[in-house]
């Protein structure tokens, strides 16, 4: 298994980073898409950034085409999406696939753990979210119809946060 924190990522303005760059930090790892049914989620993960930011949070959003090709848009137009439509300041990561052959290293990882119900392997949709511990231990795996301000999500976070 490889640790998450050294598997290279490259940010929505092409700067290459890992996620040892969010060390210490509770993660929420979304694979995000401007044109779902699901998009107005953006709202969610934004107020959970404001919300958690100054107690050890970040929601780091990856930009996915394979889903229906509800994110075809340039990283410019990406960025501007996320920015007018929903005030997003959660850090933004070029589009990757997360199923299939071309799976990125970090989706290889993440998708090694199970749901709440028992069940690993693709991921089924646009917004499903990933709970990282500050040491790097995937801790929750939560399917697309997970609201991010949702009581099951939102409780796991807190219980991460450091005091």
């Amino acid at each position: 298994m490889t640790d998450l924190y050294d598997i290279p990522l490259r940010t929505l303005d092409g700067e290459d980073i890992t996620l040892g760059a969010f060390r210490s930090r509770v993660l929420l790892v979304v694979n995000v898409a401007s044109r779902c049914g699901l998009t107005p989620q953006y709202a969610g993960l934004e107020r959970l950034q404001k919300q958690y930011e100054g107690r050890g949070f970040t929601v780091l959003g990856f930009p996915c085409n394979q889903f229906a090709g509800q994110e075809p848009g340039s990283p410019e137009e990406i960025r501007a999406f996320c920015s007018v439509n929903y005030g997003v300041t959660f850090p933004l990561f070029e589009r990757i696939e997360v199923n299939g052959p071309g799976r990125h290293p970090l989706y290889a990882e993440l998708t090694r753990t199970a749901d709440a119900d028992g069940g690993a392997g693709d991921i089924q949709w646009n917004f499903e979210k990933f709970l990282v511990s500050p040491e790097g231990e995937v801790l929750g795996r939560y399917r697309p119809g997970t609201e991010p301000e949702g009581e099951e999500l939102v409780a796991a976070i807190e219980a991460r946060l450091p005091v």
